[in-house]
């Protein structure tokens, strides 16, 4: 079996007394790509925030890499929904995705030859290396995600969160991306909030369903039930649009 980066046991979180988390169980594996769906204000930020040691849980027990996560925090990539930035400061994509290595080099040391090197090779792997003298602004959306999950990958991580990545992102350029992330999984572990339903079960190994509680099978498949459940509400499956963004097959 692969090696488990992440254990959540009993984790439940309060925010002014109020729960955000409630007994949430997990298991995460190295290779895993998981998606986490569930309606706004269910958790699912909150949820990142725990394994990356932003957020203390009021109670429960977490692993993150073997280690306490705020210990093991260096070794996860993040990409949160929005990066603000100033359109207007002179500053190239490969600027910006240097800037992902400053916790190797410490803030007022010069940047190596081989974190140049990591830097060329993580925008190649996303297919920017021929943008890495535009200014960030002069970017389409889809293009500064790929930037920012280049900046991620210079960390080295072991495993990448993703925090609704797509929004904005026009349909046709989603699908190159996700494909992007299926390559990266078989170097890390991957799990990616969002509330496309439709696109990411095709890609993705894994569902959970969040809405406070965990709803998790292990698996891809969701029932009716399962989505009942999480959004407290009757349900019925709808597949509209180009074929293939549904069913990869077509």
């Amino acid at each position: 079996m692969a090696n488990e980066v992440v254990s959540l046991e009993d984790i439940w979180v309060h925010y002014d007394n109020v729960p955000a988390l409630e007994s949430v169980n997990l298991s995460i594996y190295q290779h895993d790509f998981l998606g986490v769906i569930g309606p706004n204000g269910g958790g699912k930020t909150t949820l990142l925030k725990v394994i990356l040691g932003l957020v203390k849980p009021s109670r429960g027990k977490i692993k993150v890499l073997g280690d306490a996560p705020e210990r093991s925090r260096r070794f996860i990539g993040y990409v949160p929904q929005r990066s603000q930035f100033d359109r207007d400061f002179p500053v190239c994509v490969q600027d910006v995705v240097l800037m992902g290595r400053l916790g190797h080099t410490g803030r007022f040391r010069r940047y190596s030859d081989e974190d140049k090197k990591i830097v060329r090779e993580a925008l190649e792997i996303v297919e920017m290396f021929d943008l890495r003298d535009r200014h960030i602004a002069k970017l389409s959306e889809g293009q500064r995600q790929r930037i920012y999950i280049a900046r991620a990958l210079v960390t080295e991580p072991k495993m990448l969160l993703f925090d609704e990545p797509t929004a904005g992102v026009d349909k046709p350029l989603q699908v190159g991306f996700y494909e992007l992330l299926q390559s990266l999984k078989q170097k890390m572990a991957i799990v990616l909030v969002t509330h496309d339903i439709g696109v990411i079960s095709v890609y993705v190994d894994k569902i959970a369903c969040l809405n406070r509680k965990l709803f998790y099978h292990g698996s891809k498949e969701i029932s009716l039930e399962m989505l009942e459940a999480l959004y407290k509400c009757p349900v019925e499956m709808l597949a509209h649009g180009v074929p293939h963004r549904v069913l990869k097959e077509h």
